[in-house]
């Protein structure tokens, strides 16, 4: 009689069976050519089945749940915060004492920003990983994070890392191994003899670090080298036509996502794939190869979702979520880079007509299986990716109005309110991209109280538009306490040619001591973003698979979002300028308002003359 399967392995065929026409088809068309192929799909299988044997009990049954609860990321109670180990609470033993401060806040999703093991000295802010299977020894040990990971799941907190998809660093072993001559590690990498094929390529190429780190190959002549470099010269591009990459970065991907995981942030994956003539950004395989990894992890660790990040055009941006063929199949998260860009671009123009043409032609009113990761800061500088095609559609010079931006918060132009710094300054195309914490860039750095009140008001402006817009909305450190730019990395050898760290400050626990008190810009800025979290769980029509519809308006200093709830619209409205505004209650009657109610302030709202009122910097959201 034949022995009864156990059903771990009868889950786990089924999970196969259900992943197997997103993974198998990909990797044929990537890799079925290869001389290894059947091997590599027999060793694949089995890693897949390693991965899955190897998951512990208690992220099995999440497995099962978010199995059963598919849209458990796109859900309103979702609201992400993202900071660095070290600079939030010293190390991973230090999160643990703050987990109570995340939980007021109304946090749901944390991101550690890279806490994989570096490289020492630069690192690229962690991103030229060394080691993917520990720990930077300065947070803690492998122990010490599966304990975060297990307390963060205990609170009903989602974990989110980094997954360095694009290189690693030089000193990592397989790296190691290729310079001391392997030939199958140096197959790992793109490494050529000589400068021909380099040259041939960098024709069409961008430098993503003109300014530090030119070029996109550096030569070895230790051992005769020269080696793709996308990002710098410490960090060596993998080769993904190599079907070897693809298995041990499977293999990777699934020991994270068993310490506990449940986002890995792939980085650089616009960069993955290499294609002469071209940019190598964003090429047809890219995509293939993210649905394969999607598949892998739906077999053997299906709680773990994807966030892609490819900071690219709109129209480049869209396929990561799984348009065309992919629909629906490949990453779960992407980050809305356009958002934070236009919403800057408002704020200082007190005019949302770019904004409002950017976000309603470019982008659907709703993803499958996908959403977005909503934000007005990150760890990185803002780059003004305002094509001159969308300038012109409303009367603008892209040239000159990129250029206006980047004036306007570094300070410099008459009335600004912003204090920011330059970062990669491109003296051939004049773009200058722009680094300083949300409060500073926001003008809080003034000396006039109602200039400092005005600040105030736009951080939380910022805060309740990405709350209501859709995805998940990401805060990032200190700014719902509002710190201002950090100038002491300018006495850090390691952080000074990086203006970037200017807004990576240490978390200030004295502020956040008194939070409460309503006193302080940093007190109110909480408790606004507080309420504002609060009140977006309170209000499950901005589900992240409901429709988003930008709303034209004549008034050009409004901002309208309407959100299609099955229990009827929610209309969001945010003033960007400084003064008070007016629409006539009959526009929004037109557009399905009948209940007077604001979800965000959770009251009736009062029309004046069959006009609602909205005081400097206002946001409502309306049922």
């Amino acid at each position: 009689m034949a022995k009864a399967a156990k059903p771990d392995d009868q889950i786990f065929t089924l999970r196969m069976a259900r992943s197997a026409p997103d993974l198998w088809p990909m990797l044929e068309q990537l890799y079925g050519t290869h001389p290894s192929f059947a091997e590599f799909c027999t060793d694949l299988k089995a890693a897949l089945a390693e991965g899955w044997r190897d998951r512990p009990a208690d992220l099995k049954l999440l497995d099962l749940k978010r199995d059963l609860e598919p849209d458990w990321f796109q859900r309103a109670d979702m609201a992400g915060y993202v900071f660095y180990i070290d600079r939030f609470a010293g190390n991973l033993r230090g999160v643990l004492d703050h987990l109570d401060y995340l939980e007021d806040l109304g946090i749901t999703y944390v991101h550690f920003m890279p806490c994989l093991t570096p490289r020492p000295g630069d690192s690229d802010g962690g991103y030229s990983v060394m080691d993917y299977r520990n720990i930077n020894p300065d947070y803690g040990t492998l122990d010490d994070f599966k304990a975060v990971s297990t307390a963060l799941r205990q609170r009903g907190i989602s974990l989110c890392i980094d997954l360095v998809l694009n290189h690693t660093a030089k000193e990592h072993a397989w790296a190691q191994a290729a310079a001391a001559g392997d030939k199958s590690a140096q197959d790992l990498y793109w490494m050529f003899d000589t400068p021909d094929q380099p040259n041939a390529y960098a024709k069409t190429l961008v430098e993503v670090f003109p300014d530090n780190a030119p070029g996109n190959f550096t030569h070895y002549p230790d051992f005769g080298k020269w080696v793709w470099t996308t990002f710098n010269e410490h960090q060596w591009d993998l080769n993904w036509s190599n079907p070897k990459v693809f298995l041990e970065i499977t293999k990777i991907m699934l020991h994270l996502a068993n310490t506990g995981v449940d986002v890995l942030r792939l980085d650089a994956v616009a960069f993955m794939w290499k294609r002469l003539g071209t940019r190598c950004q964003s090429e047809p395989e890219v995509h293939m190869l993210l649905q394969a990894l999607r598949a892998c992890c739906r077999i053997a660790a299906p709680a773990v979702i994807h966030l892609e990040e490819a900071i690219v055009s709109p129209q480049e941006m869209l396929p990561y979520l799984g348009r065309g063929k992919h629909d629906g199949r490949e990453g779960n998260l992407a980050y809305h880079n356009s958002l934070m860009v236009q919403f800057f671009s408002a704020m200082a123009t007190r005019d949302t007509r770019l904004m409002t043409h950017v976000l309603s032609a470019h982008f659907p009113d709703r993803l499958t299986n996908a959403t977005y990761a909503t934000y007005i800061r990150c760890h990185d500088d803002i780059g003004w990716a305002i094509t001159d095609e969308d300038a012109a559609a409303v009367g603008l010079n892209g040239r000159a109005h990129r250029r206006f931006l980047s004036d306007f918060y570094e300070g410099g132009f008459p009335g600004s309110f912003a204090q920011g710094t330059p970062f990669q300054v491109n003296e051939a195309t004049g773009d200058k991209r722009i680094s300083g914490s949300f409060a500073s860039l926001a003008g809080l750095e003034a000396s006039d109280p109602h200039d400092r009140e005005m600040a105030v008001q736009r951080i939380l402006l910022g805060h309740a538009l990405i709350a209501a817009f859709g995805g998940i909305p990401l805060i990032y450190m200190g700014d719902e306490l509002a710190m201002l730019n950090d100038h002491s990395y300018r006495a850090d050898p390691a952080h000074a040619h990086d203006s970037r760290w200017i807004h990576r400050p240490r978390m200030d626990w004295a502020q956040a001591a008194d939070r409460h008190s309503g006193v302080s810009a940093a007190s109110q800025c909480f408790l606004g973003t507080q309420t504002i979290l609060a009140r977006r769980r309170a209000t499950p029509g901005l589900h992240g698979a409901n429709p988003v519809q930008i709303v034209p308006i004549d008034n050009p200093t409004l901002f309208v979002v309407k959100r299609g709830a099955p229990t009827g619209p929610i209309l969001c409205l945010f003033n960007f300028s400084q003064h008070w505004q007016h629409v006539a209650g009959g526009w929004l009657q037109a557009q399905g308002i009948t209940h007077w109610h604001d979800a965000l302030s959770d009251q009736i709202v009062t029309l004046h003359g069959d006009y609602l009122a909205l005081p400097p910097y206002a946001r409502v959201w309306l049922t």
